[in-house]
């Protein structure tokens, strides 16, 4: 599960691109066109919540890449709430008000990291061949944010039909 930046025209979708590492930032994943660079990365995507200026996505990867949910979603233009290697550290959609700014800015405080949870991970055990499920909760500082952002965009709804 990621909170990411902005709105999606569509409820789901799959983003296909290769990914491998950026020509002049070494430390940094990109997506290339199909072709000799990287390689080839899926994630399938399903928008669970549109939270105005941010949105509450699942990601189903059928692949396996360094940061591919953060460097897919960045290709779209949907970079991870407070991901300050690809770009989400800083008002990505909406106003420039220092109100808003000020909102961001306390959300960026209450999750102090890329707002990416891994709520479900699975594999074939490499000796056993069992498959091996594991679940976890939404941690406490995404779920905090989270609740701020529902707070704000319904307080921004309410504001917008008066």
């Amino acid at each position: 599960m990621a909170l990411v930046w902005g709105n999606f025209d569509e409820i789901e979708g799959t983003i296909e691109g290769n990914i491998g590492r950026h020509p002049r930032f070494r430390k940094l994943m990109d997506v290339f066109p199909d072709g000799d660079m990287g390689k080839h990365a899926i994630t399938h995507y399903t928008v669970l919540e549109d939270l105005k200026y941010v949105s509450l996505v699942e990601c189903r990867l059928e692949t396996g890449r360094t940061h591919q949910i953060r460097v897919h979603m960045q290709h779209r233009g949907h970079p991870l709430f407070n991901d300050d290697v690809y770009g989400g550290d800083r008002v990505v959609k909406g106003t420039v008000f220092t109100k808003y700014k000020q909102f961001v800015d306390n959300c960026f405080d209450l999750c102090k990291r890329q707002a990416l949870h891994a709520k479900t991970l699975g594999f074939i055990h490499p000796s056993t061949g069992e498959e091996m499920l594991f679940e976890s909760e939404l941690a406490e500082d995404m779920q905090a944010v989270i609740q701020k952002w529902r707070g704000y965009s319904n307080n921004a709804q309410l504001t917008s039909r008066s």
